[in-house]
């Protein structure tokens, strides 16, 4: 009865605790901060509204989370779209983890004597916590990351080996965490190092890739079946929280039956069926479905815990070795990110700048302290509260140095006060200025399309005056008045000119630029064919009604996707420009399940899509989805 109330108590925090988030968000802060600042108020240090107990009997919270956050981590390392940025990847990874390890780690262990729970231990006590310490702190964040490259619509080669590296150093701080584990057991149990321990060291993982694997076919079964998608959600999350209840039962099972003590790692465990089901399984789009819907709540849960269990009179007493620890590990990341970007012969600015993108930390990191919390009693939540004093500082500022990182680079989307933004931005060139032409360039530019006006009639031109539309005069159409309206970057040209013979000239100029698409309303329909031969898409006022009645008649809800009445989905079509996307098969791209391919225009040839038809740079391909989604597939592919 106890238990249901803490529960009861704890969802209501919790909800509390989603507000204090948004609000966050509001002000430009991370959401997690928010959560985190929750659970500390709400926590037994402050207001007390949950006991300190209430945290350990709410332990399965923790194990579910971590569980879906593994799933997550192992998700995300799909070598298909990693596959061009493998070798700088590695490189960099490996930099970063023999540096950072090994500087945050000394770090930590000089720093023990101002540490109040560390003060007084014996030297293998204390080589154990500098050992747990440089190795949690490695940890880095891929919902952060991805959440900024969003948020700045960043593109490049910068951007997909920071994303490369977070990632695959999620992987790889799993399998470290083991091997630190075992380690860190043996100095603080005073066993010390005997050959056996790599031995068993060596069954723990072994142990752990066949239940990762067993599970990831568990995880397929259950993905397969025509149960519901809830279903399916709920059994997933059984499935996380089992691998953590039969490690527990392992450990013990394996004392008493067997010769050793097996100890399986269920963070390990989950990443590896995360990675087997998004890799070698057709469950991969609804599984990345599934995690990313259950991710919020799950967000939200895990870090208020989070907060719950902080002391936050050792919070405030260690807040300054927390500030050096947040410098030092800086300092390893950029000298490690350096070291490996010069060997494997990267770029400057990946050199320069490719440490910013690794500050941020979040999810995995939490869980391995809370982690050692549990495994190492003699620790507690002192060790926990440390590492969440580091990561608090890099959650917070971690954003701020990528965001500048991308803008340094030129990848960001979104320019600085002082830097003109890349040419990822659609540059459209509407001439004739009327109410039609004028609601075109409103819808276009909330689609973040950059929208140039012009027109012949100088009174058309100063009714725009007060619009938020870049409008010129221009006296008529001619190479000299069109040279700054047309450019390189100019995307589209629309013609709606009173004047055919004007449009025609603008046609002629826009066709001699290369702009990729042409746009015409022409006033006398036996102008039409004459468009036609230069390539531009001609709309007929009358015919198109008459189209597009019949369009409604037949397919309804197709009509309502184009006329912007379907309030959940939109039409779209944009070009490929990832290069690591070329020659991928649609069926192995990783888009929302609910963006679909309508169609791909290549070298003028329009090709109905199927899943084994293959994307090749410039490709035009016409998507419809959700707004959200459709956001999300133009990150990937292009713009």
């Amino acid at each position: 009865m106890e238990i249901l109330l803490h529960l009861f108590g704890f969802l209501f925090i919790a909800f509390a605790s989603y507000q204090i988030g948004r609000l966050f968000m509001r002000i430009g802060l991370p959401a997690i901060t928010g959560y985190l600042l929750a659970g500390v108020v709400a926590g037994p240090f402050v207001l007390g509204l949950l006991p300190e107990a209430a945290v350990d009997e709410l332990r399965f919270i923790d194990e579910v989370s971590l569980a879906v956050i593994a799933f997550i981590a192992g998700a995300e390392l799909y070598l298909k779209e990693i596959r061009s940025r493998l070798k700088s990847i590695a490189g960099i990874t490996t930099g970063v983890l023999i540096a950072s390890t090994t500087i945050s780690a000394v770090a930590i262990f000089l720093l023990e004597d101002h540490i109040s729970f560390t003060q007084g231990l014996p030297l293998n006590n204390r080589i154990a916590v500098a050992i747990l310490g440089g190795t949690v702190l490695l940890a880095l964040s891929p919902a952060s990351t991805i959440a900024v490259i969003k948020e700045v619509r960043a593109r490049g080669v910068f951007t997909k080996t920071i994303l490369g590296v977070t990632v695959t150093m999620d992987v790889v701080i799993i399998v470290l965490f083991a091997i630190a584990v075992a380690f860190a057991s043996a100095l603080l149990t005073d066993v010390g190092f005997e050959p056996s321990l790599l031995l068993l060291l060596a069954e723990d993982l072994i142990t752990a890739v066949a239940l990762g694997l067993i599970t990831g076919k568990i995880l397929q079964a259950i993905l397969s079946t025509p149960w519901r998608f809830h279903v399916k959600a709920a059994l997933i999350l059984l499935i996380g929280y089992s691998g953590f209840a039969f490690s527990h039962w392992f450990i013990g099972f394996s004392h008493d039956n067997l010769p050793l003590e097996i100890h399986v790692e269920p963070l390990l465990v989950a990443v590896i069926a995360g990675f087997y089901v998004t890799n070698y399984t057709n469950g991969r789009d609804e599984f990345d479905q599934i995690l990313h819907d259950v991710s919020p709540p799950i967000y939200i849960a895990f870090f208020t815990l989070t907060g719950l269990a902080l002391n936050l009179e050792i919070l405030l007493s260690i807040l300054p070795i927390a500030v050096v620890l947040f410098l030092v590990r800086a300092g390893g990341l950029a000298l490690g990110s350096y070291v490996g970007a010069t060997i494997v012969g990267e770029t400057k600015d990946i050199k320069q700048y490719a440490w910013m993108g690794f500050i941020t930390q979040a999810g995995i990191v939490l869980g391995l302290a809370r982690e050692v919390a549990v495994e190492f009693p003699s620790l507690g939540s002192a060790f926990a509260t440390l590492i969440i004093s580091v990561v608090v500082l890099n959650q917070i500022l971690g954003p701020l140095f990528l965001k500048w990182a991308l803008k340094q680079t030129g990848e960001a989307a979104v320019p600085d006060k002082e830097q003109a933004a890349p040419d990822t931005v659609r540059d459209v060139l509407i001439l004739g200025i009327e109410p039609q032409s004028l609601e075109l360039a409103r819808n276009l530019q909330s689609h973040n399309w950059k929208v140039i006006m012009a027109d012949t009639d100088r009174s058309h031109v100063e009714r725009l005056a007060a619009e938020d539309v870049t409008e010129h005069y221009i006296s008529n159409i001619s190479p000299d008045t069109m040279t700054h309206l047309l450019t390189a970057e100019t995307d589209a040209v629309v013609a709606m000119l009173n004047d055919d013979q004007a449009n025609l000239q603008a046609i002629i100029l826009a066709c001699k630029k290369d702009v990729p698409r042409l746009i015409v309303r022409p006033n006398d329909l036996t102008m039409v064919e004459t468009f036609a031969d230069l390539g531009a898409l001609v709309i007929d006022p009358t015919s198109a009604m008459v189209n597009l009645l019949e369009q409604s008649v037949r397919a309804p809800q197709s009509t309502a996707v184009l006329l912007h009445m379907d309030s959940g989905r939109e039409m779209i079509q944009i070009t490929i420009k990832n290069t690591d996307l070329d020659g991928m098969l649609l069926r192995d791209l990783r888009l929302p399940t609910d963006v679909l391919f309508m169609d791909i225009t290549r070298d003028g040839n329009a090709m109905l899509p199927h899943g084994y038809t293959q994307l090749r740079i410039d490709d035009e391909v016409t998507l419809v989805g959700e707004t959200n989604s459709l956001e999300e597939a133009v990150l990937k592919l292009g713009f």
